[in-house]
């Protein structure tokens, strides 16, 4: 991942240096003013874009916050070493639960995804970087382990937080309607997660539908 961030919050320099790390090259700067936050399930499960410290603070005293679940994995710049910083300092426990949002989602991620849900101290912050794509898959995921059907799970990858199912990232609003056509009301999403999703094959059929829909759209022009 691109950054400039030397690794280094201690002195003025290197605090600066992870600051213009973070607004510049992580594009922090356009989250400055705005940010996509919502209860995925008030009082339980929150989602965003990556909070800047002084946007952690604020959730953290609006909702109460207990866990900060960064979807991100350990991207070492800027932006994950500040946050990381404030989130020691509000006392959060920290998560790292790295998740894709251009690949199938892969069977042992839900799984941990889960287990994380499961036993979390409530109520948690689920962010990746624009809070759009493994912000959305990660909220679907929980409403989904919960109980929930897939149709509340579809609305979290909305173009409202920024996600567009016409790009590579359809694939997760492909994995939604998987479930949905195979198991939903059949069987439990875990159950069905565990023993009969098959990560390759989708991965497959969105590559072939992805390819039929550019061969229609930007070659024939079919409307």
């Amino acid at each position: 991942m691109d950054t400039i961030y030397r690794g280094d919050l201690t002195t003025p320099a290197g605090r600066r240096n992870a600051w213009i790390d973070a607004l510049f090259v992580d594009h922090a700067v356009f989250r400055l003013a705005w940010t996509n936050f919502a209860a995925v399930a008030p009082g339980v499960l929150y989602r965003a874009n990556h909070p800047l410290p002084f946007h952690l603070d604020r959730f953290a005293r609006r909702v109460g916050l207990r866990t900060l679940i960064n979807l991100r994995g350990q991207c070492r710049n800027g932006s994950d070493a500040l946050s990381r910083e404030a989130a020691a300092l509000l006392h959060l426990d920290f998560v790292d639960m790295p998740v894709e949002s251009r690949g199938a989602p892969q069977r042992a991620r839900i799984l941990r995804l889960a287990d994380i849900y499961r036993t979390m101290t409530r109520p948690a912050l689920i962010h990746c970087k624009s809070g759009a794509d493994r912000a959305g898959i990660a909220a679907a995921l929980f409403i989904l382990i919960e109980g929930g059907s897939s149709v509340e799970a579809q609305r979290q990858l909305s173009w409202r937080f920024g996600h567009i199912k016409q790009s590579s990232t359809g694939i997760l609003d492909e994995f939604l309607k998987t479930y949905a056509r195979e198991a939903e009301g059949r069987r439990p999403f875990l159950a069905w997660v565990a023993e009969d999703y098959d990560e390759t094959l989708l991965r497959e059929r969105f590559q072939s539908r992805s390819m039929a829909r550019f061969v229609n759209d930007r070659i024939l022009r079919r409307e």
